[in-house]
């Protein structure tokens, strides 16, 4: 596989206003790509262009996108593709929310497969359409450590963020040898909005901890390697190995009670 220029391409990132996404445009930048960023908070997407174009002096494209409405994904890249190549897809976007299943209101659960499963596969779809034919271009999903095991009180959440590992590793084998880049993010906890959003509570001291630049450190590190996944910090990683070596029921039973001790402390 060739080496990844990062310079004059153009990536698309979603959920770009904030957090993993946002430290991804910042990063991007640095290397001189050019960015289309994506989210709901136009503000926030207008303040970080400025930002982006004034230091970097890169093109910044800003394209609001709420991608919890069908269809949105679509549009998205038709408008984030016309007139561009995309040549790297930064599928960020994506919430949680914490309680018990069936106590969380339906709408929310709906709302986190249409954006964390629903819209990614759709963009990825996308771009893997168009990258085909030139036998180059890549795609960072960000999934998460939860995407390993079940997790009560965030059960929608991991099995959504399990769907983005598995497909991104089964891209990665369908697409490897063509020259594509597909590459699953696992982060553990970082802090960004997630936490207030999905109220999990601070991330600060939590165990596995890693800020939004040293995950997307990592995470560019392996894109370039050509790897299909990374879990940023060794701990994170070894956490990741433990679970998939002990059986699930003792793995879901754990996490149950490792979720309530975290409740109770918040």
């Amino acid at each position: 596989m060739k080496p990844w220029s990062y310079k004059h391409g153009w990536a698309l990132v979603t959920g770009a206003s904030a957090g993993i996404g946002k430290e991804f445009a910042e990063q991007l930048a640095a290397r001189a790509t050019r960015v289309v960023l994506s989210a709901r908070r136009v503000e926030r997407l207008d303040e970080l262009a400025s930002h982006l174009s004034g230091t970097y002096g890169v093109e910044t494209v800003v394209i609001p996108a709420d991608l919890a409405l069908p269809g949105e994904a679509e549009r998205l890249w038709a408008d984030a593709s016309e007139g561009r190549t995309i040549e790297l897809l930064v599928n960020n976007a994506g919430f949680g929310v914490q309680g018990r299943f069936d106590e969380v209101d339906l709408a929310r659960h709906r709302a986190i497969v249409q954006v964390n499963c629903t819209a990614l596969l759709e963009l990825a779809h996308l771009a893997i359409r168009d990258m085909r034919p030139r036998r180059s271009g890549g795609i960072i999903n960000v999934a998460s450590i939860a995407a390993f095991q079940p997790v009560p009180q965030l059960a929608s959440y991991a099995a959504s963020k399990a769907l983005v590992l598995n497909l991104s590793e089964a891209l990665w084998a369908e697409n490897h040898a063509d020259g594509i880049r597909i590459l699953a993010l696992c982060p553990g906890r970082t802090p960004t909005e997630f936490q207030e959003v999905a109220g999990t509570g601070t991330a600060e001291g939590a165990f596995g901890y890693r800020t939004p630049e040293q995950v997307v450190n990592e995470a560019l590190e392996a894109f370039e390697a050509g790897k299909s996944y990374v879990v940023p910090g060794f701990e994170n990683l070894a956490a990741s190995w433990v679970v998939r070596s002990l059986p699930r029921t003792t793995v879901v039973r754990l996490l149950k009670r490792l979720v309530k001790r975290a409740i109770r402390a918040t």
